[in-house]
């Protein structure tokens, strides 16, 4: 497994949020469909390759003045019969070439990061690489059964977990049409970059989605994403849906994998998604992010770990060297995070009678005496807290009025929680969606999609151009799933 230097030692250039405080529940608007809670404020495409001049006069010399392919799946653009050397020409072409884009470009075929290929103009040997993908596909679907497996054995046999199983089931069977499109393009894109090491212990992982176009060497906003998983069966590929629709419109994707349990315990998993974060952070500019436009964002319990880790790194910055920090919260442009619970103390009954009985939860959590030290939301309440708020950045809580996972109070709470002590927040609430509904059945839908538009618009905040073609591309998405099987996949949600 390659080391961060080793990843990035191909050069790679540079290419191309919304704080509002939040108010409590009698200021409430509804408009298409889901309901917002506001208040005033406080306050291309593609990585291209990182070839100079020279480099790219050596390949022009060695093909005899002519660049018949795309070069390298992170960026170079398709030229064909270019007769000059001139960079400028180059990019003159790419521009024309770029704005009769009819469609995507076309899969550039590179060896895959998470192999230990590296990162070239050519496939050296198509068969070989079509092996580490299929071998990679193997080894992560064993790893999604055994942590399947492994939420079976801490949970019980009981038969209102039969029940759960057999609705499990049959809510993947609806929707494995949309499944296995995902997955297939997250096997086997050149696109997305998977397992890259970000640290030294088991599960430090990422998933690097990289925009598909090309547009000019402006550096990218970067958003970097916790999946959920109930503490147990978190993996960064839960997130591979959401990552791909974020990368369609000129956004970078860093999504972390951590420790669960009983491989790790809350400590560990915080301690994880911390180290990943200062990863991407240190390295942004050789992702060809832009490190003035970092987002962090977390869906279920992932939300809640990615708050632990905001929270408690703010508060590190009130006593430590910042220089000696690998990231700074007030860098980062805003915190997004979806259906998530942030007082643990309020949560513990709410999942035993879900099926995540007290002995586990606590386990989890380091008992009980543990759980207000990783609740964000007694933890900003806290006197110490107080000088460490104004380097919170702005808060985007997402959550659907019909999810029963986690109730969307927790939500209300703490956007009412932070809003007391002076943080920038605003709460979005969307009627009638469950906690899969947000995250997985309405993306498959194709079309507009409410959470998606959301997070674009904080993302995508004062670029105009990006906006206008956030809604263009938001009218061409594609169906993945049938309605009906949709509507059945809610029907039978055990979510």
């Amino acid at each position: 497994m390659l080391t961060s230097e080793d990843v990035f030692k191909n050069r790679v250039l540079p290419s191309r949020i919304i704080g509002a405080g939040v108010n409590s529940l009698n200021n409430v608007h509804r408009t298409s469909g889901h309901t917002h809670h506001t208040s005033q404020t406080n306050g291309i495409s593609e990585i291209e390759a990182g070839m100079e001049s020279e480099t790219m006069q050596k390949l022009l010399q060695l093909k005899g003045g002519r660049v018949s392919r795309g070069i390298s799946d992170i960026g170079i653009y398709n030229i064909s019969c270019l007769q000059s050397d001139s960079v400028t020409e180059i990019n003159r072409h790419h521009h024309q070439y770029r704005s009769q884009r009819p469609e995507k470009w076309p899969l550039r075929t590179v060896s895959d990061i998470s192999q230990g290929g590296r990162v070239g103009p050519y496939r050296q040997n198509s068969f070989q690489e079509f092996r580490n993908d299929v071998h990679h596909a193997a080894t992560e679907t064993y790893l999604i059964t055994r942590l399947a497996l492994t939420l079976l054995r801490y949970l019980g046999i009981g038969t209102r977990w039969m029940s759960k199983l057999v609705r499990l089931y049959l809510y993947a069977l609806f929707l494995m049409p949309g499944f296995i499109q995902v997955g297939f393009n997250y096997y086997f894109s050149r696109y997305i970059h998977r397992s890259i090491v970000y640290g030294d212990e088991p599960r430090n992982r990422l998933d690097l989605y990289i925009p598909p176009y090309c547009d000019d060497d402006t550096p990218k906003p970067v958003v970097i994403f916790v999946t959920g998983g109930a503490w147990i069966i978190g993996y960064k590929a839960w997130a591979a849906l959401l990552g791909q629709q974020l990368a369609d419109h000129n956004i970078i994707v860093a999504c972390l994998d951590y420790r669960n349990f009983p491989q790790g315990s809350i400590s560990d998993m915080v301690a994880d998604v911390t180290a990943g974060i200062g990863y991407v952070c240190q390295n942004i500019t050789n992702f060809g992010g832009d490190p003035n436009r970092v987002f962090l964002a977390g869906q279920s319990a992932g939300a809640h770990l990615a708050a632990c880790a905001l929270v408690k790194q703010a508060q590190k910055e009130g006593f430590e060297d910042p220089t000696k920090l690998l990231w700074s919260t007030c860098k980062l442009k805003a915190f997004l995070a979806i259906s998530g619970g942030y007082n643990l103390t309020k949560l513990v009954d709410h999942f035993h009678k879900r099926g995540l009985y007290r002995s586990i939860f606590l386990s989890v959590m380091e008992g009980e005496e543990s759980l207000p030290l990783f609740s964000p939301e007694l933890l900003v309440l806290s006197p110490s807290f107080r000088e460490a708020v104004p380097l919170l950045p702005p808060i985007s809580l997402f959550h659907g009025t019909a999810d029963y996972s986690i109730l969307y109070d927790a939500s209300v709470a703490f956007g009412n929680t932070l809003q007391s002590v002076g943080a920038k927040v605003t709460t979005t609430l969307y009627a009638r969606k469950t906690h899969t509904d947000l995250f997985l059945q309405d993306p498959m839908r194709g079309g507009a999609d409410e959470l998606l538009a959301d997070i674009l618009a904080v993302v995508h905040e004062g670029d105009e151009e990006a906006k206008a073609e956030d809604i263009m591309l938001m009218k061409t998405r594609r169906r993945l799933v049938p309605e009906f099987l949709l509507q059945l996949a809610h029907t039978v949600s055990p979510f």
